[in-house]
């Protein structure tokens, strides 16, 4: 079995609401996760768009998160670290932390998806998912996804 994460901000395959994207307030929303591996050292979490015209677009990058933390809140701040000693990346906007759905037509869908690594990571804050994927090589001892989706009413 696999890692469970969810949201309190959308239902798994629902639609995630207008505040979350560049059409509303543009905040993360809540995220849990549970069912961690033993021998995990850091958690690392991507949000892509697969759907995107130019194909995926990453929405947001972030790792190092420390074994205790089993949830981020609502609205965490676009910071390079973190309180907690988590460390954010580049997205596809070009801003460090989160950016929210802004599909250019139609529906999309949203992953966000959690791995549990056996290492914490030597990267630096700033890291793109190619770079965030390459570190991970061989490290992933589970993971997990959770999928919502995003319309524009334009």
């Amino acid at each position: 079995m696999g890692i469970n994460i969810e949201s309190s901000s959308f239902q798994e395959g629902g639609m995630i609401p207008s505040k979350y994207t560049c059409d509303g307030a543009d905040v993360s929303p809540a995220l849990s996760w549970s069912n961690i591996p033993d021998g995990t050292k850091s958690i690392a979490i991507i949000s892509d768009d697969p759907d995107a015209p130019m194909g995926t677009w990453v929405h947001w990058v972030l790792y190092d998160l420390p074994l205790d933390i089993t949830n981020l809140p609502e609205n965490t701040p676009d910071e390079k670290t973190l309180n907690n000693g988590a460390k954010q990346g580049t997205n596809d906007f070009g801003r460090i932390g989160y950016g929210g759905p802004c599909p250019p037509g139609g529906t999309h869908r949203y992953y966000f998806k959690i791995y549990a690594l056996d290492a914490t990571l030597e990267l630096k804050p700033g890291a793109t998912k190619s770079q965030l994927l390459s570190a991970m090589k061989g490290r992933v001892l589970s993971e997990g996804q959770l999928m919502g989706k995003y319309k524009r009413n334009r």
